[in-house]
């Protein structure tokens, strides 16, 4: 079997799928705007032929381009785990009548307001939502929606361009950031506690499940610089207090049609127990979560994907053997790391459970932790125990301080 894999080496992460499906045991060939050069070390390892291009945001070219290769090499499959070039991947795939998902299929995946319209026609809750173009669109739809409201871009990933608004103040005041936007989603904010599920699918049974919940939610971990934004991946999935939530998410899977690959949607869990779906991409979870999910398992996930894609199944069951929890660290300052404090006592309260530490080194430079969400470090915790992994997460965000000048 050949696959095409998009953009095999960024973001970073991808770079672990493209081995898996090397460890899978099929020919993998790479399309990317990387340089050869540039490709990770996991990547180059996995790839039998990789296709550069100028840009993949060119699509009519990249078709092309994959249209003339496809007279000489055969392509048997289609994969793109990077959410900006899914249609590209539905287009090939509709240009070589290949199996997967076609653009009708990917689009909702992508448009957050055509996503939550089928889910509404399938009786779902979501957020009440309304999409807007313009700025005067964008205060009718808050005429609608009424305050707190969330204004969010309709094809965005993770928080990015997302803001809360509480008043039409707020509101005000948040337009100039989102100008560059073209169309946003004005959406009801839920109040509630922000949960993820996360699925591996193969000719529509779901092989792997998971669920991680946001310590605080992301809009609060992207307005305060202090915080260290905590995810937590659960062992226990049959606890009564998740069931609406995996509910829900089998339900979006079918409304959707999804049936082969890596999901990530995310849930709110209101006070009174009612569910209501957030949003859903058809792609794994970013900020180093698949490899929280990992150290939960003790499996490699990457290559059950991988499997999943290619064989219809996974070779070896997945059992949740922890929780596990990622904590990012912030430093203080601004500059280049200059010491740690806490990690020590830490360490030695905790060290057999820290399943990994990557903290940048003194004299590296600070990232900018409004545009990179692993910021400046993180710890990997795990533990059977949800009570300890809870206390060392909350010690780790607390305790372990970074600073840079």
């Amino acid at each position: 079997m050949n696959v095409l894999m998009i953009s095999p080496g960024y973001p970073a992460e991808m770079a672990f799928f493209t081995r898996g499906l090397g460890q899978a045991g099929v020919r993998v060939i790479g399309l990317g705007d990387q340089s050869p050069d540039a490709l990770p070390a996991e990547a180059k390892g996995a790839l039998d032929h990789y296709v550069h291009t100028g840009s993949l945001a060119a699509e009519d070219h990249v078709i092309g381009l994959v249209r003339e290769m496809a007279r000489r090499i055969r392509i048997d499959q289609v994969e793109c785990l990077w959410e900006p070039y899914m249609v590209l991947a539905a287009r090939l795939r509709e240009e070589l009548g290949l199996p997967g998902l076609t653009v009708e299929q990917t689009v909702p995946f992508r448009d957050k307001e055509r996503m939550k319209q089928l889910l509404d026609a399938a009786g779902l809750r979501t957020p009440w939502h309304v999409a807007a173009r313009t700025v005067a669109e964008v205060w009718a739809a808050a005429e609608r929606v009424g305050y707190p409201l969330i204004v969010k871009p309709i094809d965005g990933a993770g928080s990015a361009d997302t803001y809360r608004a509480d008043s039409a103040a707020e509101l005000d005041a948040v337009l100039p950031m989102i100008r560059h936007v073209p169309q946003v989603s004005v959406e009801e904010f839920v109040d509630a506690e922000e949960f993820t599920y996360d699925t591996i699918c193969a000719g529509g049974n779901i092989l792997v499940e998971n669920i991680c919940q946001y310590h605080p939610r992301p809009l609060v971990t992207k307005i305060h610089e202090w915080v260290s934004p905590v995810t937590m991946a659960l062992r226990d999935l049959d606890e009564p207090g998740l069931q609406g939530g995996r509910e829900l998410g089998r339900a979006v899977l079918r409304a959707l049609g999804f049936t082969d690959g890596f999901t990530h949607m995310e849930w709110y869990r209101k006070a009174d127990g009612e569910v209501v779906f957030g949003e859903i991409g058809a792609r794994p979870p970013g900020a180093r979560t698949v490899d929280v999910m990992n150290y939960a398992t003790d499996a490699d996930l990457y290559e059950a994907w991988a499997q999943a894609v290619t064989a219809g199944q996974i070779a070896q069951p997945v059992q949740r053997r922890y929780n596990a929890a990622s904590i990012f660290k912030r430093a203080q300052g601004a500059g280049r790391i200059t010491g740690y404090a806490g990690l020590d006592q830490l360490m030695e309260r905790y060290g057999p459970h820290v399943a990994a530490l990557d903290l940048l080194p003194v004299g590296a430079p600070r990232r900018d932790w409004r545009a990179v969400i692993i910021s400046d470090g993180m710890v990997i915790v795990r533990h059977e125990e949800l009570a300890m992994t809870i206390e060392m997460s909350e010690r780790f965000a607390s305790d372990l301080q970074l600073y840079a000048g």
